[in-house]
């Protein structure tokens, strides 16, 4: 009988020792390596040198292991906000880190768009819907403006993460590019004479200075319906 005590006191402390922010840190890094389809209690047990029951202990499920694992990165793309910035640039700063974040980690936005509940959503929401205030957006239009912003940042963000992950084994970003606009430029120009226009446009420019200009384009129509 006295050596369960023990025994039972080290359990303890092993427990204490896992604490929730490392078992999110770990599966961030397997996230990012393998997937969601690679997050799995045995691998993360595994990366841990724990057994699955003491990641019990801390989070109930997948899903909300990959909520406290979305809700961190989120977490530190708004702590890179300064306090301080000019509304269109807060908006733009919130706007330019999901873009980076979601490259870095595509799950991110995945999550973020299967589950709108979670508490990311409304901190996300926070950060570029409440400098419209001081941008004078009307409070009538400032929903639909801040709807806006996310979908957009979630959708571009999205899109160029899983371009990214496709292409990233077969070749790089310009030999790609180099080939839609190879195939564009066969095109009929008479019918398709945008397109040909665009077509060296799209070989030269450069993701995120793209993305933010989507994002002062949707500022830009926020302050003109406010003239109107």
């Amino acid at each position: 009988m006295a050596s369960s005590e023990p025994k039972a006191g080290r359990s303890e402390r092993r427990t204490d020792a896992l604490s929730k922010e490392r078992i999110v840190e770990a599966a961030i890094e397997l996230l990012d390596a393998e997937g969601e389809s690679g997050l799995t209690f045995r691998a993360l047990a595994a990366r841990l040198a724990t057994g699955s029951g003491a990641i019990y202990h801390h989070v109930a499920n997948k899903n909300d292991l990959l909520t406290a694992a979305t809700d961190d990165v989120i977490a530190r793309v708004l702590a890179g906000v300064v306090p301080d910035e000019q509304p269109r640039a807060a908006i733009r700063s919130v706007a330019l880190g999901m873009f980076d974040a979601i490259d870095l980690h595509p799950w991110v936005g995945t999550h973020l768009a299967r589950e709108p509940w979670q508490l990311a959503l409304p901190q996300i929401l926070e950060g570029l819907g409440g400098p419209l205030q001081a941008l004078g957006v009307p409070e009538q239009a400032q929903f639909d403006c801040a709807s806006a912003l996310f979908n957009y940042v979630l959708g571009v963000a999205g899109q160029n993460a899983a371009h990214a992950r496709l292409h990233a084994d077969a070749t790089d970003r310009t030999t790609f590019l180099t080939s839609i606009v190879a195939r564009w430029t066969r095109l009929d120009p008479a019918r398709y004479p945008f397109v040909h226009r665009m077509a060296a446009q799209l070989r030269e420019h450069d993701d995120r200075e793209q993305f933010l200009a989507g994002i002062d384009l949707i500022l830009d129509g926020a302050g003109r319906g406010q003239a109107r």
